[in-house]
């Protein structure tokens, strides 16, 4: 607590930068509930307090939480050089994140998951699909904050270059779904949507981990490419690149540690025939650790 006392003493500038952060953060935090009202057309508070919908309470603690994380690339504090630049910089970037977000959740919706009505299912309780509204929401700000972290300063090819990167994130996340959903409907005989529809919540978790550590893989390769706005073009093609290899490196490296994980255990038939959350829990676990550990390495 002393040092924490002296170093505000020494740096008094740094509260002030603190306030302006975490003031805009907040209001951008609180504005997730009405923002996804007004665009799903839904009485919130009605649906989280009255209704005790747990299906729409996890689809906005998503948005909530990945806002928070788009939010933590933009902070810079006394690098800013002033207050106001810093507070320009919270906002620009802060409604940027919120407007990348929310597209991002209607690609999914319109590309990757087309077969069924999200916010329909979602009002009528369904968990699985509540689950993975929120991993696809937190999968876009984790690619979002490692571009706004990517590009340098406020201007608006700054704002196209993030721009781009967030196509890049999405190209990958609707590949990871076709993947999946070929392997889930080859061993099935029915479609990844149709099980969701179905409140397969366990198959939701399992999908989650994969959508959630294919965005941290994309965050990996950004680390191999500097951002430099005249070969912007060329950064993202690297980027894609680096990307794809890096994916099928993760899938290689979880399907080997989920096999010692859970060695003994037959993964396809506890999850997609029995159901198993359990199960789903701990692949979802050992999919995001292996995507941690291949951050770091890359870092």
């Amino acid at each position: 607590m002393n040092e924490l006392i002296t170093t505000l003493q020494q740096s008094g500038s740094l509260v002030g930068y603190l306030a302006i952060d975490m003031v805009v953060a907040i209001l951008l935090l609180g504005g997730i509930r009405y923002t996804m009202g007004l665009i799903g057309k839904i009485d919130t508070a009605d649906e989280l307090a009255k209704k005790d919908n747990f299906a729409y309470g996890m689809s906005m603690a998503g948005s909530v939480a990945a806002m928070g994380i788009a939010l933590s690339g933009a902070i810079t504090g006394e690098l800013a050089g002033s207050y106001l630049v810093e507070l320009y910089g919270m906002l620009s970037y802060g409604f940027a994140a919120l407007i990348l977000i929310k597209a991002g959740s209607y690609i999914h919706d319109k590309f990757a998951l087309p077969a069924f009505n999200k916010r329909d299912l979602i009002v009528n309780r369904n968990f699985a699909v509540g689950i993975v509204d929120a991993a696809s929401v937190i999968a876009t700000a984790i690619v979002v904050r490692a571009a706004i972290i990517w590009v340098d300063g406020i201007s608006v090819k700054t704002f196209i270059a993030l721009a781009a990167a967030w196509i890049v994130s999405q190209v990958m996340l609707v590949i990871i779904t076709r993947v999946f959903e070929w392997k889930y409907s080859k061993n099935n005989g029915i479609s990844f949507q149709t099980a969701l529809t179905n409140e397969h919540t366990a198959l939701a978790i399992r999908y989650s981990g994969y959508l959630v550590s294919t965005a941290m893989s994309v965050t990996a390769a950004s680390y191999f490419i500097e951002f430099d706005m005249d070969s912007l073009w060329i950064g993202l093609a690297q980027w894609v690149v680096i990307s794809i290899i890096l994916m099928v490196a993760l899938t290689i490296l979880t399907t080997v540690a989920k096999h010692l994980v859970l060695w003994g255990i037959n993964r396809r038939e506890e999850v997609e025939d029995q159901q198993n959350i359990g199960i789903a829990i701990i692949e979802l676990s050992t999919s995001v650790s292996i995507a941690l550990l291949l951050m770091a390495l890359m870092s």
